[in-house]
């Protein structure tokens, strides 16, 4: 079904303030989880509004909290989540790393002992409003073996990087495995297997099944040994410039919660060649646009293109969720 996006946003923040977030937080986490839905990214959008509600209840989200700063070390700020809610703790921490960034060409902010931040990419996007290239990542709970082990003992970390380009910045919104979970969960759903091996199954092949990936929790890493350095390297640095908890850490935690996050802002205008800059960022993205696609009919898109097209649908025809999601969040909204 299609929802239109007001009635999403305005249902989402009700439910929160249900369940103990303030009305300024409510209405700002809610709007990330429908812009997430709005802009195509299902599956930390609407699709895992319910468990978050769950781990508000379950007490691992505190919604009275929000991150605050508690040291600098250099350029770099440490802030503290406070275990409050992960989307709300992110943004108020992009935003901070943007204001440095303002002052002095580049802001870095560190943040341990938050939750998971859902779609990664809204904060890039966020820097990228602000005219910043922004590069940001988070280590996670184990959910992927190292390359060449059948042990789930490193996260497969999303990152994000975003350059300013016009209405439509190039947005790469990546974890270090082919699929997340949430993906994986969503193509379970739909009766759908992976495009592209995504995991080991039971009898230790490579599998498209979801299914099957979701049951042995050995996901694939991006670019196989490639993807497992990156992991393991950005885990030890999240960690380290935060000052808190590894990958192996949380891992001993009952469940993903305590994540280590980086958030690193360079604005666009301090550069006084930033005109030639911008020019340039034009011409590569256009020269991609224009390169010859694999099959006819078909357009070749840089990151983010696809975002702008599924937004623009949204607005007009509502935002997709699955009805069986919708019909969870309502119970949520009459239930309380």
């Amino acid at each position: 079904m299609r929802i239109p996006y007001e009635k999403m946003v305005s249902i989402f923040s009700d439910v929160l303030e249900k369940h103990g977030m303030s009305g300024k937080d409510a209405a700002l986490s809610a709007k990330l989880f429908a812009d997430a839905s709005r802009d195509g990214v299902h599956s930390h959008g609407a699709d895992r509004f319910p468990r978050f509600i769950r781990n508000i209840d379950d007490g691992f989200v505190d919604v009275s909290k929000r991150a605050v700063k508690e040291s600098s070390i250099g350029l770099i700020e440490r802030w503290n989540g406070q275990k409050g809610a992960g989307n709300i703790n992110a943004w108020v921490c992009m935003q901070r790393a943007v204001a440095l960034a303002k002052e002095h060409t580049i802001g870095v902010v560190a943040l341990h002992n938050t939750n998971h931040w859902m779609r990664a990419g809204n904060y890039g996007i966020e820097a990228a409003a602000e005219n910043c290239i922004a590069l940001l990542w988070t280590n996670a709970m184990p959910n992927m073996p190292p390359w060449g082990s059948k042990d789930v003992l490193i996260g497969n970390n999303p990152i994000v990087l975003a350059v300013p380009h016009d209405d439509t910045p190039l947005v790469v919104d990546i974890a270090c495995s082919m699929f997340s979970y949430g993906k994986l969960e969503r193509y379970k759903a739909e009766g759908r297997e992976c495009p592209v091996d995504g995991g080991i199954d039971e009898d230790g092949n490579v599998s498209r099944d979801p299914e099957a990936i979701l049951r042995t929790r050995q996901l694939l890493p991006t670019g196989y040994w490639k993807g497992s350095g990156l992991a393991i390297a950005l885990d030890l640095i999240a960690a380290s410039l935060s000052g808190g908890l590894t990958t192996k850490e949380v891992g001993l935690l009952p469940i993903e919660t305590e994540v280590s996050q980086v958030f690193i802002a360079i604005s666009m205008d301090a550069f006084p060649d930033k005109d030639e800059i911008e020019r340039k960022i034009d011409e590569t993205l256009r020269a991609i646009n224009q390169a010859t696609p694999l099959h006819s009919g078909t357009h070749v898109h840089y990151p983010g293109e696809g975002m702008k097209r599924e937004r623009e649908k949204s607005e007009a025809e509502g935002v997709f969720v699955r009805d069986e999601i919708w019909n969870e969040i309502m119970d949520l909204y009459v239930k309380g």
